[in-house]
């Protein structure tokens, strides 16, 4: 009865390997299950590790200067690209204990801990260029238009910045859960859940800067010529990045504002989440009635949410303008080949830190404190469900209605700073709310195989709870005129949608079958995050903001917006191809595409797509399965797709994903009970086979006006499994 499962499976990664990364890596892991006690005692324990490689080559622009008409074409604003290195570590381990003393009883117990690290380094440079910044200078009648868009020309007096930027995240996870049912031979069922989850995390972004010389006016400029490609810009420098006689350790732009320079920023997040919840479930059952089981139930959950931020300027020891980076912690230099850039110096800017050379100076401004927050959030579920199931002639109608009332409580508690101040004002804000949430869900079987779904119901995703925090921070714009903040909405409410579903399904041979799906949400509430008025009133006010100026401003912020829909459709089979001919037994093809139509209304009021979803996808698999063998070959294609991100200063922009294809492929065999080699199963992975990018521009219509191009390489997986 007892039984052990164990795995293995080591990669090469066909990205990797640039930078000082590694290009192999492996995953393990072993299940073990027995039974004892009269079989009343069952445990089931596992463990897993997880040590893997990653590698993007990316692209990256600030955006393009000019409004890219044939009067005016667009240039090239800015770059910072990277070759940014993965390493992701993951240790799992659970254990289940189930104990039923008597076939009506059982009680479960089950625990999970998981320690996940992943240390990221991006290593590249960033170049002022056709915005005009930091003395870059272009001249457009020496440079190459093409269809609205300087596509080659030359930059001069540019300082560029080089980068090693670091990325840890740590997180512990510890998840505990209790389970006791009871299946009473009367028809009478009851189970009761309890589960608590905590996650302490850290994640620590770590800015280094490097360049010629301190500010501005100081240090060696380059003369750079750039061709601008559907793949990104190409650059020809003629500075050599990786020279340490001309690279120094300092803050090549001035970005720290004053005469001490500010070599790297140093920004880590200290997160706790608490989550506590319970089930109460009692359920009837009915045989032989057209309702064959009531259900009714309660439910709480409380979930408490921490964020301490911890954040530093980077300074150079000594209050040095700059420094040469130590020799012995030079790391082979980066190549930045595919941009035209060569190679670039590199080292690990926490070394630096460890060994003094860069100094930590804590950053005390009212902005980073506002940042702050603990939000609190308890939902009490009542419900009901009633079970349906019915003879219509040779046809079976199953399924169930029901409902559920969610009462709401949410909280936050954050700072608010006194404008011309860092005398942090301590504020708790929060909401109530209930939502009635009726679904039905019906399923007809009819003769011949063919089965139809139909479902309704009224549904709610709950917003970031990020975006929930109190704290906000705001100042008098003297640009704009207006006051002027940021900070999160305590207030918000959770995505709406009424949704309606109609599925026709048809089965026939062994695990064929063709389906065919029609959805619709109707949207009542959605969530975007961007610049709103906002009215100050009540508020301490700037002490630079004019007498007799109005309250009302501009807040970012996340709020709820109007309503919108999500319809479309989706064809999707199964096709064994020994059901057509007995020679082709073990060979099929699986796989489907939809159409998906969104809009909804922004937070300006305008109706746009939703951003994330794709018009068109597809998907299909090409299979053989027989005598222990298998093999597939597997794509998947997405169309563009509007994707909202932060742009450059911190801006919400709406940029365009491309469309895309990748391509799978996978071999294995199954010895079964062959002799000495039973239980024993081998496999073979190729992951996105043609090296498919992902790919931004600012709109479909400019190919050559990207601003994300990443490569992320093939990944090789051979594996093998052995249960005994």
């Amino acid at each position: 009865k007892d039984a052990f499962v164990a795995s293995a499976l080591y990669l090469t990664d066909l990205g990797a390997a640039k930078g000082g990364s590694k290009d192999k890596g492996y995953r393990v892991n072993g299940t073990f299950v027995d039974q004892f006690a009269d079989d009343t005692i069952g445990i089931a324990l596992s463990a897993s590790y997880i040590n893997e490689p990653y590698q993007i080559q990316e692209f990256n622009a600030w955006g393009y200067a000019g409004n890219g008409t044939t009067a005016s074409p667009a240039v090239i604003g800015g770059s910072k690209s990277y070759v940014t290195s993965t390493i992701l570590k993951r240790l799992g381990v659970s254990g289940t204990v189930q104990f039923r003393p008597m076939p009506e009883f059982t009680v479960t117990l089950d625990g999970f801990y998981s320690n996940f690290k992943d240390d990221q380094t991006k290593r590249g440079i960033e170049l002022p260029l056709g915005f005009g910044a930091f003395g870059t200078r272009f001249n457009p009648l020496t440079a190459t238009a093409s269809n609205g868009q300087y596509v080659a020309g030359t930059f001069t007096n540019v300082q560029g910045v080089i980068r090693n930027d670091v990325t840890e995240r740590k997180a512990d996870l510890y998840s505990f859960g209790f389970n006791t049912k009871w299946e009473g031979d009367d028809g009478w069922n009851a189970t009761f859940d309890f589960g608590y989850s905590r996650t302490d995390r850290t994640e620590l972004i770590l800015e280094s800067y490097s360049g010629t010389g301190f500010g501005e006016p100081l240090g060696a400029t380059d003369t750079i010529g750039f061709r601008s490609t559907d793949k990104g810009t190409i650059f020809k420098p003629t500075l050599n990045y990786s020279d340490t006689n001309l690279i120094k350790l300092t803050d090549p732009l001035g970005w720290g504002g004053g005469t001490v320079p500010q070599a790297g920023y140093s920004n880590n997040r200290l997160v706790k989440d608490d989550l506590k919840q319970f089930k109460l479930q009692v359920e009837r059952e009915m045989e032989g009635n057209f309702i064959s089981a009531v259900k009714v139930g309660y439910a709480f959950t409380n979930r408490n949410k921490t964020l301490t931020p911890n954040e530093a300027l980077i300074r150079l020891k000594g209050g040095a303008l700059e420094l040469p980076i130590p020799s012995s912690r030079l790391q082979t230099p980066t190549n930045l080949s595919f941009l035209g850039l060569g190679p670039v110096v590199s080292y690990d800017a926490r070394q630096l830190i460890a060994d003094g050379t860069l100094v930590l100076e804590k950053n005390v401004n009212r902005d980073i404190l506002s940042k702050a927050y603990v939000v609190s959030e308890q939902l009490m579920h009542a419900f009901a469900q009633a079970d349906i199931s019915q003879e219509i002639g040779a046809a079976k109608l199953t399924g169930n209605i029901g409902g559920q009332f969610i009462v709401t409580k949410q909280s936050s508690s954050g700072v608010y700073f006194q404008p011309g101040s860092n005398n942090p004002s301590p504020r708790t804000y929060g909401a109530n709310y209930i939502d009635f949430l009726p679904s039905l869900n019906l399923s007809l079987e009819l003769p011949g195989q063919w089965v139809i779904r139909a479902a309704a119901s009224r549904e709610i995703q709950r917003p970031r709870i990020d975006d929930m925090r109190v704290a906000l921070a705001y100042g008098y714009d003297q640009v704009l005129g207006v006051l002027k903040g940021s900070g999160g909405n305590p207030f918000l409410q959770p995505y709406r949608a009424n949704a309606f579903d109609l599925n026709i399904e048809k089965y026939f041979a062994k695990g064929g079958y063709i389906s065919a799906q029609l959805f619709y949400k109707d949207l009542k509430n959605f969530v975007f995050k961007g610049d709103t008025l906002f009215d100050y009133a009540g508020l301490p006010l700037p002490v630079n903001f004019p007498a007799g100026r109005p309250t009302l401003g501009i807040l970012e912020t996340t709020v709820n917006t109007g309503g919108g829909s999500i319809a479309g459709a989706e064809l999707s089979a199964t096709i064994p191809f020994g059901a057509i001919a007995e020679a082709l037994d073990g060979f099929g093809v699986t796989g489907g595409f939809g159409y998906t139509d969104t809009k909804v209304k922004n937070i300006q009021g305008n109706v746009q797509s939703i951003p994330g979803y794709s018009d068109w996808t597809a998907n299909g698999t090409i299979y053989f399965e027989k005598a222990g063998f298998s093999a597939r070959g597997s794509a998947r294609y997405r169309s563009a797709f509007l994707g909202e991100v932060s742009g450059f200063g911190g801006s919400r922009d709406n940029r365009q994903a491309v469309a895309e294809t990748i391509i799978d492929a996978q071999i294995g065999y199954d010895f079964k009970d062959i002799g000495p080699l039973s239980g024993l199963s081998l496999f073979l992975q190729g992951q996105n086979l043609t090296n498919s990018a992902y790919k931004t521009v600012t709109k479909l219509s400019a190919p050559t006006q990207v601003i994300d191009y990443q490569t992320y390489g093939r990944r090789f997986y051979i594996g093998a499994s052995l249960k005994f």
